[in-house]
């Protein structure tokens, strides 16, 4: 799911006055060691782009310039990242937009330092460099003909809920259990739908419902975000057998295991949060026995898996905002975890979600993962959102294997959708393509040789597709396939009346006739 971020880039920015970096040139003969305080004696020494590399390195990985195009450096990402380095912005309040709420905490953090950390001659130089080397226009995605309009296996049917006619729908998972479909929206509301897609239930939430699971002979445990757009308030909370975990930062997601073999259930929760947030796991769901996994903000999706084979399971959570990467914290015993991380991307690229499944039967967990968050300063088609498989070479290193160009990925799940012995793909994405609205989902069928062929439908150009599960909830023996549609602004709801589109469905619903 996209949680509306805002790019958070510099985050740490603040502390580079006192810090020292030793920085090694491209001249392998001459190693340039470089002091950055407030003498700033670097100005003549050093390039554009070695000066980008040094500042970008501090908080994230190094963007190259081909990631975005010109207008959209010069005029939206730079600018920012400008005032996080305390250059100062002719009319431009740093802190404008920020709620009221926040402010006093935004500021305490030292994201938009009083002084600068770089020269005005060495933010020139940066500048310049990406003026010079980012591509005019946004490099175009390349897709193969596929057959966007006809989708085999699956039949599209549209779903309205209770008349509602502006979709906002924030969660959707099925209960194999009991098969309901659980349907949360933001307006602080589950639905709960038989398979019919009949209205049950109709439950009142805090704040919007963004995860929930399905305890067996318990009722559901059901996570709230608190604000659904960006906020540094603990508003979420964790609601579950007449208790509650409360103060959370914007959390997203969870997942529960015995993790200190204690034999009792232990839960970790990722508080994606803004500006701050935190990766945390509760002893027992005790609020007194709480770790801090990771002190940082965007945790999207957290798995539990043993992938070392040591009997001890370890965690596994993907991080976006700045801080894009994937990865596993290996349990060491006594409540301890030692992170490792496996993949790395720009911070740019929007990761939005991933699954562990083994693909290719070898016993070792892949990784599925998409990228198309686009909620940030760089709302432009980017030629390399979209769904990644990377296979373990059995020591936890991963390589991809796999890339579908889709704008927008938001969700990927990957199950035997066909019965024919191998994994499919099903994939989602919160992108309006004008040209090709019916992209915002893709079946991607594996022929047996991880060789995958895109198929969509034209019922998906219908929504913003947000959310999205799977389950057999007409009981046939197949996998069905549920999309939620999420609207966040009134805007974007008349920009597709005005492209003719009449039916806002909650959610569309795609049944498997495979049986």
């Amino acid at each position: 799911m996209t949680f509306l971020k805002t790019a958070n880039f510099a985050f740490i920015f603040f502390i580079l006055i006192a810090v020292n970096i030793i920085f090694f040139s491209t001249n392998k003969e001459t190693k340039l060691y470089i002091s950055i305080n407030n003498d700033f004696t670097t100005d003549t020494i050093l390039s554009g782009k070695q000066l980008a590399e040094i500042y970008c390195k501090i908080c994230h990985q190094f963007p190259e310039p081909a990631l975005l195009d010109k207008t959209t450096w010069i005029e939206n990402v730079l600018p920012n990242m400008g005032l996080r380095m305390g250059i100062k912005i002719p009319d431009v309040n740093p802190f404008a937009g920020t709620p009221k709420e926040d402010l006093d905490l935004v500021k305490s953090l030292g994201i938009y330092p009083d002084k600068p950390i770089i020269t005005q001659n060495q933010w020139a130089k940066i500048i310049q460099y990406y003026k010079d080397e980012a591509p005019n226009q946004p490099l175009e995605q390349k897709i193969e003909s596929e057959k966007f309009n006809n989708l085999p296996l699956f039949k599209a049917e549209k779903v309205f809920i209770n008349n509602k006619g502006f979709p906002r729908t924030s969660m959707l998972k099925y209960d194999v259990y009991t098969n309901l479909l659980y349907v949360g929206d933001a307006s602080n509301l589950i639905y709960v739908l038989d398979n019919k897609m009949a209205v049950k239930k109709t439950w009142k939430m805090p704040s919007p419902a963004v995860d929930i699971d399905f305890p067996p002979n318990s009722s559901p445990r059901i996570l709230t975000i608190g604000k659904f757009s960006p906020s540094d308030q603990k508003l979420g909370s964790l609601l579950y057998n007449n208790k509650s975990i409360q103060n959370l930062p914007r959390p997203v997601d969870f997942a529960t295991a015995d993790l200190n073999m204690d034999t009792k259930e232990d839960i970790v929760i990722c508080g994606f949060g803004h500006n701050t947030g935190k990766l945390l796991w509760y002893d027992n769901f005790n609020t007194e026995k709480v770790h801090i996994l990771k002190d940082l903000p965007g945790s999207r999706k957290v798995e539990i898996a043993d992938l070392n084979n040591d009997n001890k399971l370890d965690i596994v959570v993907l991080m976006a905002q700045a801080f894009e990467q994937i990865s596993v914290f290996y349990n060491k015993g006594n409540n301890t975890f030692e992170e490792k991380v496996v993949l790395e991307f720009p911070p740019v690229y929007g990761v939005s979600y991933f699954e562990l499944v083994d693909f290719n039967n070898d016993g070792h967990k892949d990784i599925l993962l998409t990228n198309g968050d686009n909620w940030d300063y760089s709302i432009i088609r980017k030629n390399y959102h979209g769904v990644r498989i990377y296979l373990n070479d059995g020591q936890n290193n991963f390589k991809k294997s796999f890339f579908y160009p889709l704008y927008g990925a938001s969700k990927a799940v990957a199950r035997d959708f066909d019965k024919d012995g191998d994994l499919d793909i099903a994939a989602s994405a919160f992108y309006n393509d004008e040209d090709k609205p019916e992209q915002a989902f893709i079946y991607l069928k594996n022929d047996g040789e991880m060789n995958f062929k895109g198929y969509s439908t034209p019922e998906a150009a219908s929504g913003k597709w947000l959310t999205m599960d799977v389950g057999d909830y007409d009981n046939d023996g197949d996998i069905d396939i549920f999309l939620g549609s999420y609207f966040h602004t009134f805007g974007e709801y008349f920009k597709q009346v005005s492209k003719g589109v009449s039916e806002f469905p909650q959610l569309l619903v795609l049944t498997n006739n495979l049986e």
